[in-house]
């Protein structure tokens, strides 16, 4: 891909990152909630249902206390994300599968890291687009298999429902894996294998860092991101 078409993903990214904003106030609710609109430091309306976006200072209109993500954090993630994704050079509806995961990605791991769970009104439409997409890969014949696919999504979703009885894993995650078993599976199940322990090791050696410099350790760790990270850098460099 030229860099011409790599800095236009970048920035349609950091749109998505944009988008993104406002589900990620929203859904920064504690359980059972499901979501808000409102400041919840004075109470103002903050997301406008005819307009639905959320300041990129990160401020609430009203109070100016701080809401929502940091300023620019969605957008720098979301660029990222798609410039990772367009660097690694795949192209048709798989290209797509990726970009997707990637844009629902944004939110969810910024909602995991603010709240420790994973909404399934953005895990159970994850799923479903990259089920969907893949599926319209196959039928156009890129290069990969839905079957494996489908299968790759039940057996991470297997594997980690039993880590989630275990109390290792929330349900939140267990409802994210059929998106990354399916997007990983499509390649292979080498891809498959890395990708899944790919989340464990990022995680491991940011907690493990993360607790070498502050000397706290944390009673619940927020998976979520660490799924995204790993799958997507896999996914990528396997196109």
């Amino acid at each position: 891909m030229s860099a011409v078409a790599v800095a236009l993903t970048t920035a349609i990214g950091a749109l998505a990152g944009a988008a993104a904003r406002p589900v990620v106030f929203a859904r920064s609710v504690p359980a059972p909630a499901a979501a808000r609109s409102s400041c919840p430091h004075c109470g103002g309306a903050v997301l406008d249902r005819r307009l639905p976006l959320l300041p990129l200072t990160g401020r609430c209109p009203a109070c100016s206390e701080a809401i929502g993500p940091r300023p620019l954090v969605a957008e720098a993630v979301g660029a990222l994300a798609f410039a990772a994704i367009a660097v690694g050079g795949a192209s048709g509806w798989f290209a797509a599968a990726q970009y997707w995961v990637a844009a629902c990605g944004v939110a969810l791991a910024l909602i995991d890291l603010a709240v420790q769970r994973l909404p399934d009104a953005l895990t159970l439409p994850t799923c479903a687009g990259t089920l969907l997409l893949l599926s319209a890969a196959a039928a156009a014949g890129e290069s990969g298999s839905l079957g494996r696919a489908a299968a790759s999504a039940g057996a991470l979703t297997a594997v980690f429902l039993l880590m989630a009885f275990t109390g290792a894993m929330g349900l939140g995650d267990v409802k994210l894996a059929p998106a990354i078993g399916a997007l990983l599976g499509w390649s292979g199940w080498t891809v498959l294998l890395w990708g899944a322990a790919a989340g464990f090791v990022v995680g491991a050696v940011t907690e493990v860092t993360r607790m070498a410099v502050s000397r706290t350790r944390r009673t619940h760790v927020s998976f979520g991101p660490y799924m995204l990270i790993g799958a997507l850098a896999v996914s990528v460099t396997a196109a």
